[in-house]
């Protein structure tokens, strides 16, 4: 018996028999539970499947018929990729024929004459049901746009060559396009897939010139596990090549992680070390390829362990809070107006971890939020500690990363702050960077115009470092803006510098704000900012980042000059 549940009557089904008994017996029998159409012959039937644009479930197929038989039929099926895929029961008495048609493509037999209508329609659905569920398995297969395997059976086809051909020594290899997110959101998705399928067309091509798999895990992340190779540049100049003739202009930069084969290391460990690579080279246009290797390995073994400890070195209060200076250059002599928090970890074990090491790794795994808060907490109430002590007030700018600003509690929190240390808004300083921006303008903006409203001063940091500088500037309020130091590195010796040193002055001259240069080590590039009037530096000229007690103490000293 036939449920309705395995059969649709939906589905279209093609009878093809020269003897008219036959298509009526075969009509009778399937049409309660199919739409059935009939052709006399395999020319016929070729322009049935034709006319109805390939969308038949089944084709009930005569060898022995007039003008073209079946298996002219099924030959000319195994020939088109399209009409390949449409399943074929042969119909025949001929007992020999049987075996050659199954060769052909066939995919069952039925034994004329149609006695037994319950076996028809039970072959039928079950051959129905096992071409359409290996038509999904196929689809799921195959990532839509680059062409390549889907996540999960790239990784089932990674295991299978790793177990059953450990001869092989396949590497492997994490390929992603840098900031992909701004390229959809400047070109639009359709612009990124197009991006994303010239990539798997080279990758497809690349891995036809040697042996192994290929797939797209995610947005812009390909996996290739490929037999060994002793130099990955030339590939990932092929790469790139292949997307800069494609997208002339487009500024579109690839990046790539790689993982030697190691014996004993399943494709899973593999990749996680490639990802961990690729991920090395992410804003590197210098250096785009990184390998994993064995200095690698154990600076991820640090992060791991920075990441286990953080929680504790807030606890234990492991971080501390270093201050650089900001001059007022406008002045003479220079002047000390405020400083900048920068925070420095003094493991107890580790010894001093450098900024640069941990504060990267916090912010991409979203808890660099701890950090910030905990410079926050300490700087409010040193900022307090020295009005007491000193009677006067120096500010001081922290920073707010991506995740503080889209953090629903941050306003409360920051008001809290300045109401525990008896402060005004003005003595906290709140730098946002440009990538904020790029995250959620308008949340971005918000958040700032409220934060403004309460008396808070927002700096602008790292201005001119990133894709959307003068149109954050144009729509975001601000109060200071803070010079990127690659633009004050070379201003002595590169005209080019000193002229967008210019350009920005002028800009924030326009707009009323002051500006902070980064970065300033000698009295050249001091003397250039100053006569194109820049209003605050901070830098190695004047003092390095120091901890609280010697930034307490040129507070002293600046203090004890302004008296005499």
């Amino acid at each position: 018996m036939i449920h309705s549940t395995s059969i649709d009557k939906r589905r279209r089904v093609l009878v093809v028999d020269d003897q008219e008994i036959n298509r009526d017996a075969l009509e009778v029998i399937l049409c309660e539970y199919y739409e059935v159409i009939t052709a006399e012959n395999g020319a016929q039937a070729l322009e049935e499947i034709e006319k109805n644009d390939l969308d038949i479930s089944l084709i009930m197929l005569d060898l022995m018929m007039p003008v073209m038989d079946g298996f002219a039929v099924l030959e000319r099926m195994q020939a088109d990729e399209r009409m390949r895929s449409i399943p074929v029961i042969v119909l025949t008495a001929e007992k020999s024929a049987e075996l050659k048609a199954l060769q052909m493509g066939a995919s069952d037999f039925i034994t004329k004459p149609f006695d037994v209508p319950e076996i028809i329609l039970a072959r039928a659905g079950r051959i129905i049901e096992l071409c359409e569920g290996r038509q999904l398995i196929s689809n799921a297969e195959h990532d839509p746009v680059s062409g390549l395997y889907s996540r999960n059976f790239f990784y089932e086809y990674a295991n299978r060559l790793y177990t059953y051909h450990p001869e092989l020594r396949f590497d492997a290899v994490s390929l992603n396009v840098e900031q992909f997110h701004l390229i959809n959101a400047l070109n639009g998705r359709q612009f990124g897939d197009t991006v994303l399928k010239k990539i798997g067309d080279e990758v497809k091509a690349y891995l036809a010139e040697t042996e192994g798999i290929a797939g797209r895990m995610e947005g812009d992340q390909f996996m290739i596990y490929c037999l060994r190779c002793d130099d990955y540049a030339p590939v990932l100049s092929r790469f790139q090549a292949a997307v800069d003739a494609g997208f002339s202009g487009g500024g579109i930069h690839l990046r790539m992680g790689v993982k030697p084969w190691e014996e004993g290391v399943d494709p899973v460990m593999l990749f996680d070390h490639a990802r961990t690579a690729c991920g090395m080279a992410r804003g590197d246009f210098q250096l785009p390829l990184v390998v994993y290797d064995e200095k690698l390995h154990q600076r991820e073994l640090l992060h791991q362990r920075l990441l286990n400890d953080l929680h504790i070195a807030v606890e234990e209060r492991q971080f501390k809070v270093f201050y650089q200076p900001k001059y007022n250059i406008q002045c003479q002599p220079p002047k000390l107006s405020s400083a900048e928090a920068l925070i420095r970890w003094q493991h107890p074990e580790l010894g001093m971890i450098s900024p640069g090491e941990f504060i990267p790794l916090f912010e991409g795994n979203g808890l660099i939020h701890v950090v910030d808060s905990f410079v926050w907490c300490e700087a409010a109430r040193q900022i307090a500690e020295r009005k007491k002590k000193f009677g006067v007030s120096l500010p001081v700018s922290v920073n707010l990363s991506r995740s503080d600003v889209f953090d629903s509690t941050l306003i409360d929190r920051l008001v809290d702050l300045i109401a525990e240390n008896g402060l005004d808004y003005h003595d906290l300083k709140l730098e946002v960077t440009e990538s904020a921006y790029t995250e959620n303008a308008k949340q971005l903006l918000d958040v700032v115009a409220h934060l403004r409203s309460l008396g808070f001063e927002i700096e602008m940091d790292d201005f001119g470092s990133g894709y959307s500088s003068l149109n954050m500037l144009s729509s975001m309020p601000i109060d200071v803006l803070k010079m990127d130091m690659k633009f004050v590195r070379n201003i002595e010796n590169n005209e080019t510098d000193r002229k967008l040193v210019t350009l920005i002055l002028d800009i924030a001259s326009y707009l009323g704000v002051p500006v902070v240069a980064e970065g300033v080590e000698n009295s050249g590039q001091l003397e250039i900012l100053r006569n194109a009037g820049c209003d605050l530096v901070q830098g190695y000229y004047f003092s390095r980042p120091v901890p609280a007690e010697e930034f307490e103490a040129l507070i002293e000293k600046e203090i004890h000059t302004e008296r005499n």
